[in-house]
């Protein structure tokens, strides 16, 4: 029989939009325990092909600082809406984890290393969400631009994963349709 608190959980995640978030956020102890339950993820060959980059405090404001500069030097044309979105984004969760995946040379594809990572992701929402805190797993161009890379100090081999905002939610995240999973379930035959 099913832990049913374990599929309650499960099936009541919700991502909290990053706007919504705000002070307090997880204390160093509860950062780290959250972190323990994140790593238990499949890692073929034990590589362990990630780590984490905690942003808070000023820390926040500096990238986005960064994220207004480095979007104009994207694009010179870029509306001043965008740029102050781009300022901002890091603004309004107190907490952001950075998961960085480790793309390491081995018999495991880099593909796989990169799902690893991305289960790290998924982990921490669910540990975020077990604490009674709201959190949002994000990208955008800025985890996939090397210069906002080579300014967050990562190497060659690293790649962002995703931008983890966690924080007290300012109202409770309302339910979204879900995909039914017997429309999209098919058996294969040879």
């Amino acid at each position: 029989m099913p832990d049913n608190c374990f599929l309650q959980a499960l099936d009541q995640r919700r991502s909290v939009p990053s706007r919504l978030l705000e002070a307090p956020a997880p204390d160093d102890a509860t950062v780290l325990r959250m972190l323990q339950s994140a790593v238990r993820v499949p890692d073929h060959g034990k590589l362990v092909p990630f780590r984490f980059l905690r942003l808070r405090g000023d820390a926040r404001h500096s990238l986005g600082e960064f994220l207004a500069r480095r979007s104009r030097e994207r694009n010179p044309q870029v509306a001043e809406a965008a740029v102050e979105k781009d300022r901002l984004r890091f603004s309004h969760a107190p907490l952001i984890i950075t998961v960085i995946a480790r793309l390491q040379e081995d018999k495991v594809p880099p593909q796989e290393q990169l799902l690893t990572a991305g289960c790290v992701c998924f982990a921490l929402l669910q540990a975020a969400q077990g604490f009674g805190f709201g959190a949002q797993w994000l990208t955008a161009w800025m985890a996939y631009d090397a210069e906002v890379a080579r300014y967050l100090g990562l190497t060659e081999d690293e790649r962002i994963v995703g931008f983890i905002h966690i924080g007290t939610p300012k109202l409770q995240a309302p339910e979204r349709d879900r995909p039914d999973p017997a429309v999209l379930l098919q058996d294969w035959q040879a």
